[in-house]
């Protein structure tokens, strides 16, 4: 049996390495505490779930739901965008209802790369990133995030030769996995950058509430590009209302754009069920009880947590937004990430996220996903502690 050449690019997956290691942790009798996956273990918005089970009984929202019939959902999200960000957006022709943002970032390759184009793509990013563009036939120039840059690209960096075959940029602030954050001033000479190579400029925005005290609101790429004249951006209900199981996220931009991936989604698939959508509305409507009340425990978790980190001599500074940690490996771990969390979870039961997994550039880190409260994460630490070698439990 043949299957097609695309494929092989995705056959190393260094998260499914690390599901294979927590099973074999299980069976070997280890109690697992899970931080390497970015889902919310918060309930989800009351507010949705009343207007989701509300619509079960109406026989109505039980069949097929077409693109005509998501027009209610996106005429409420571009009202939230226009009063959030302050820029106005058609509901007709500039937003799009996806079954969550990844759909989005994955599909959109197959609607602007020929075989053989160049995505630039951020180094570390999130995996679905780059798996988008290698089912699309495309190439990746990875854009390496440094410490020394504030996890920013460094856009004049990019060869000639690649931007001469480069259609489209990916960029997503508040960043996974660093946990770094961006300005407007950036999102501006992204779009400069993105004018004069003729790019397609993309911004993943799941964290867009996810942001700690003493941090400004993120700013959004259409901001930086208020006329739509490149840009398209991706937000989801996953992280802010902890919908992740429910698979809602819309997309808002460029009109062409828009309609050139709602042409790939439509071979693909139809849309949600109608009840996770009044859901959805009803979230984005309602008071935000949810989102106050999420960021709050986040980053009640994150001081704990690094805290926690520090104590045991293992430094970290606290991010500003995000769910995770980004932390550089103390020796004799430097470059050896899969390695340490391999070797970790079978020795504590503590599974993390190895660096490696999202870039070259992330080798020598660990993603911590703060989804476990306090008592639960200092415990983790002190596993931890206790697997460097520096607390004896």
């Amino acid at each position: 049996m043949h299957f097609a050449n695309r494929l092989q690019a995705l056959e190393k997956n260094v998260f499914a390495d690390m599901d294979r290691a927590k099973s074999q942790a299980i069976s070997n009798g280890q109690t697992i505490i899970d931080l390497s996956l970015g889902s919310s273990d918060l309930p989800a918005d009351p507010e949705a779930i009343a207007q989701i089970a509300a619509s079960l009984n109406d026989p109505t929202t039980h069949g097929y739901l077409l693109h005509h019939g998501t027009l209610k959902f996106r005429e409420t999200v571009a009202q939230w965008y226009s009063k959030r960000f302050g820029v106005a957006v058609d509901p007709h022709t500039e937003v799009l209802t996806l079954i969550g943002s990844q759909e989005g970032t994955a599909h959109l390759p197959l609607a602007l790369l020929d075989p053989g184009d160049f995505a630039l793509l951020l180094d570390p990013g999130y995996p679905s990133h780059a798996g988008g563009v290698y089912l699309a036939g495309g190439q990746i120039y990875p854009m390496p995030l440094l410490s020394k840059n504030n996890f920013l690209p460094v856009f004049e960096d990019v060869p000639s030769q690649v931007l001469g075959q480069a259609k489209m940029m990916v960029l997503s602030y508040p960043h996974n996995p660093t946990s770094a954050t961006a300005s407007l001033t950036f999102f501006q000479d992204a779009v400069a950058f993105c004018r004069k190579h003729d790019l397609v400029l993309v911004h993943d925005f799941p964290y867009v509430d996810i942001v700690f005290e003493g941090m400004a609101q993120p700013p959004s790429i259409l901001q930086a590009d208020p006329s739509k004249f490149l840009s398209i951006e991706f937000f989801t209900l996953s992280k802010s209302y902890n919908m992740g199981g429910f698979r809602i996220g819309y997309a808002i931009g460029n009109a062409a754009i828009i309609q050139a991936l709602r042409r790939v989604k439509a071979v693909v698939d139809f849309n949600q069920y109608r009840g996770i959508l009044n859901g959805a509305i009803a979230a984005l409507t309602g008071d935000q009880t949810t989102v106050k009340k999420t960021v709050i425990r986040f980053q009640t978790r994150r001081d704990a947590f690094v805290n926690a980190l520090n104590a045991i001599g293992w430094p970290v500074e606290p991010p500003q937004a995000t769910m995770y940690v980004w932390a550089k490996l103390p020796p004799p771990w430097e470059n050896k990430s899969v390695a340490f969390c391999t070797e970790l979870i079978a020795a504590t039961g503590v599974a993390v996220s190895p660096g490696a997994g999202f870039g070259k550039q992330g080798e020598g880190y660990v993603r911590f996903a703060l989804v476990h409260d306090p008592d639960i994460l200092e415990l983790a630490v002190e596993k931890i502690g206790q697997f460097l070698g520096r607390v004896k439990i």
